[in-house]
């Protein structure tokens, strides 16, 4: 199976390189190659998941048309149809990890919803009885359904760690903006998660993306739309509250890491050909699961 470490070892050169994709400007679009990089604890690893960029385009491409009613979102097409010749040269790899989008001014911040406890929030309601300093009720468990869920927003870094932030502090970006996006990550996340639920599938949380359309001004969901590396993703036939859940995501890789003796700073421990493995048999069936 080839695996894409960066778009670099076909020839291409990016704009700026993220945690997992390649950007490009190509006339006045942004072309998103998702490479086949993993990051943990906001780390990124030397070994690629094979596929994975494959996946993430795949899960986007059906949630962006399966959501699109709710919110518009920046994606043109998807493929390398109508690129110039240097990437078309190399459809057989591109065409599934290419999405062709609309310029956007991105909004500098995370937009997180939580509808179940687990990870950082359950380690923190564990300590006070807050998720990102939201009260809860007593008596939770670990990987608990919540009462309701929770819009818990963080900053946006492209290097180092995202730290969480308030619903006040997320407004900074303007009061009204901060409601729209408060509002459009809840509805996405549960119609995505009633979906997912007919598919056997919880979406134990999950996070988006939002920017303003250069040319129209109107808020738009950008980048990933609901894949492993921004979901949490459990089997309901296997959901069983008061202990962490298997999953279909990178949290294998996280919880294989958290077994070493590792600071969690650059550079990342080596992972092992069976974590590798596991990780990209999990994310190529989460695609089949949700019938994407």
């Amino acid at each position: 199976m080839h695996a894409l470490k960066s778009s670099k070892e076909l020839g291409l050169t990016p704009a700026r390189s993220g945690k997992v994709r390649d950007i490009f400007f190509v006339d006045d679009c942004i072309v998103i190659v998702a490479t086949d990089r993993i990051s943990a604890f906001d780390v990124v690893m030397n070994e690629p998941i094979p596929e994975k960029g494959a996946v993430l385009t795949a899960l986007t491409k059906f949630w962006t048309r399966r959501l699109a009613d709710i919110i518009p979102n920046h994606v043109i097409r998807f493929g390398t149809a109508g690129l110039p010749d240097e990437f078309t040269r190399h459809a057989d790899v591109l065409d599934r990890r290419t999405m062709v989008c609309r310029r956007a001014r991105v909004l500098p911040v995370e937009c997180i919803v939580r509808g179940y406890l687990s990870g950082s929030g359950w380690k923190e309601y564990r300590t006070s009885g807050t998720v990102c300093g939201i009260r809860l009720p007593g008596g939770l468990r670990e990987s608990d359904r919540l009462p309701e869920p929770l819009f818990t927003p963080s900053t946006k870094a492209d290097v180092g760690h995202d730290e969480n932030i308030t619903y006040e502090q997320a407004a900074l970006i303007g009061e009204d903006m901060a409601r729209a996006v408060r509002d459009a990550s809840l509805a996405l996340y549960n119609a995505a998660r009633d979906y997912a639920e007919t598919r056997g599938i919880i979406i134990a949380d999950t996070k988006f993306e939002f920017g303003i359309d250069e040319n129209t001004g109107s808020l738009m969901v950008i980048d990933e739309l609901l894949t492993p590396d921004s979901s949490r993703f459990w089997p309901a036939a296997q959901y069983e509250p008061g202990h962490g859940q298997p999953s279909f995501d990178k949290q294998f890789v996280r919880d294989y890491l958290e077994t070493l003796d590792w600071n969690k700073q650059p550079p990342p421990p080596p992972l092992p050909q069976d974590v590798v493995e596991t990780t990209a048999a999990k994310y190529r069936e989460i695609v089949s699961l949700l019938g994407a």
